[in-house]
């Protein structure tokens, strides 16, 4: 999906050689006539498209590109080769490459801790050219340490939180609650973006995994970035560390008003709200436990820094259950959401 429009004259000269080898013989045009083509990303939809309640009214967005490229002539289709021929992640990545933080992406600079790697997996068949990012929350060492900007205008946070309302930094990545049998949130959050990213990848989605082990150096600013200039969606696994001493499910985190006048938060709120929606609906078809509407608002460092859909997801809390079947359970739920929300 991503980038599509940059390979645009690679699908031309398949063209012209499908027309040569039907019809034997090739009609010539002049420099002035050239071939258009106009690729369209299906809007986003809002969270009322998926059940979920909100008090804020949402809006589409249109998102529409066009290329102008002039058709190939048969010696320049004979030299394009198989890797030019691929789209979106396949032409740019390998499968399994690590790809590192960039320094002059928008928002780079404001990320303390980058040095880690993410890696990008990509489907065998039946591509979607769509590209996942499954951020396994926390897993940084030293991470609660060291402080961000909670957002890129430096005003401060609208709600409370992991952080306090009306700080203007927080916690690069804070360490995580622990479930009551003892296990860390992030041993959980790692098992279950596996498991998704094997789910996703079966279903001919690229993933990009922000966290491929126990420790990643990568702050949730830098975490967003990569996800922002590497893939169309951006989805962070969580449970929730409530205190509660009952399970009481999965909801998303949705976008407090007091964020929604705030670039790049005004532009994709709607977006980030809708994909939430989706995810949520996803798990409800599942069987999966709802917690109350499905949303709570909170101002995130994640949403702040975000120029894709993004959510945190929280798929329960420290008294939920996390063995193998309950996460395969919750992937399943979560690529129903996704397929929802792509229109697959």
């Amino acid at each position: 999906m991503k980038l599509k429009n940059l390979f645009f004259r690679f699908s031309c000269a398949v063209l012209l050689c499908c027309y040569l080898t039907g019809c034997g013989s090739i009609q010539h045009k002049s420099s002035t006539d050239t071939a258009q083509a106009q690729g369209t990303k299906a809007p986003p939809k809002t969270a009322d498209d998926f059940s979920i309640s909100s008090d804020s009214e949402n809006e589409t967005v249109d998102e529409t590109s066009s290329a102008d490229a002039a058709i190939p002539s048969a010696s320049e289709s004979e030299s394009v080769t198989q890797q030019e021929l691929l789209t979106g992640a396949a032409a740019l990545y390998s499968n399994g490459q690590e790809i590192s933080f960039d320094p002059s992406w928008q928002y780079a600079d404001f990320s303390a801790i980058n040095s880690g790697t993410a890696t990008i997996y990509l489907a065998d068949s039946d591509r979607k050219d769509i590209v996942v990012g499954v951020n396994a929350g926390h897993g940084t060492s030293g991470g609660a340490s060291v402080k961000t900007q909670c957002h890129p205008d430096g005003s401060p946070k609208t709600t409370g939180g992991s952080t306090a309302q009306g700080a203007t930094y927080a916690t690069a990545v804070s360490g995580g609650m622990t479930f009551n049998d003892g296990t860390a949130e992030s041993t959980v959050t790692l098992q279950m973006a596996q498991i998704l990213k094997d789910k996703l990848l079966a279903q001919g989605y690229d993933v990009l995994m922000v966290r491929n082990s126990d420790d990643v150096q990568l702050d949730n600013v830098a975490r967003t970035v990569l996800c922002n200039n590497v893939a169309d969606c951006h989805i962070s696994l969580h449970w929730d560390g409530d205190g509660l001493g009952y399970d009481k499910g999965c909801f998303y985190i949705s976008v407090p008003d007091g964020l929604k006048s705030m670039e790049p938060v005004a532009s994709h709120w709607q977006e980030h709200d809708a994909l939430g929606a989706s995810l949520v609906e996803g798990l409800r078809t599942e069987g999966m436990t709802i917690y109350q509407n499905g949303s709570m608002n909170i101002d995130l460092t994640q949403t702040s820094y975000s120029t894709i859909p993004s959510v945190d997801m929280e798929l329960g809390n420290a008294s939920s259950d996390h063995s193998d079947s309950t996460l395969n359970s919750l992937a399943d739920g979560l690529v129903l959401g996704l397929n929802a929300y792509f229109g697959n």
